[in-house]
């Protein structure tokens, strides 16, 4: 009767731990640094861009729900203000901390930005490539994202 009894609650022990495993893999993310950062956040989106609102919502299902969403009719301002270079401009800006994060840039990089913690003034991605965050169809080619230095001088960051 005992070891049977020790059966059953070794299997019950060993059930609720692999339940618990299992829940909190499940909210892992793989942007824990993004997930759990504090300082400001705050996405100017177009207030006539579909793919503005999709890349919002992307941003705050998957990388930090505290972002706050502003929706601006020009975002030339924001643009300007961070000095962000003609190339890289976009329909989106985020500012994260003390960085900018133009157009649709894969968590990975937002991830890669805040947990490397570069000396620069931002990250951006060329045009709005088919796949992004935020774009629809299919991904046809490398996502290349460019950081940016404080003189405006620019290097490759990452390929996703």
């Amino acid at each position: 009767m005992r070891n049977k009894l020790l059966v059953v609650g070794g299997i019950v022990i060993g059930i609720f731990a692999l339940l618990m495993i299992l829940i909190s893999s499940g909210n892992a993310s793989g942007y824990e640094t993004l997930r759990s950062f504090e300082g400001k956040m705050i996405l100017y989106k177009s207030s006539t861009c579909g793919c503005c609102e999709v890349y919002s919502q992307y941003f705050k299902g998957k990388g930090n729900s505290e972002i706050e969403i502003v929706t601006v009719l020009d975002n030339r301002r924001v643009m300007d203000e961070y000095n962000i270079p003609g190339f890289l401009e976009s329909c989106h800006t985020t500012v994260v901390g003390n960085y900018f994060v133009e157009g649709h840039i894969p968590l990975e990089a937002i991830e890669k930005l805040l947990t490397e913690n570069p000396n620069i003034a931002g990250i951006g991605m060329p045009g709005m490539p088919s796949g992004s965050p935020g774009m629809p169809g299919p991904k046809s080619g490398d996502f290349v994202i460019y950081g940016v230095n404080y003189d405006g001088s620019t290097f490759e960051f990452m390929r996703i």
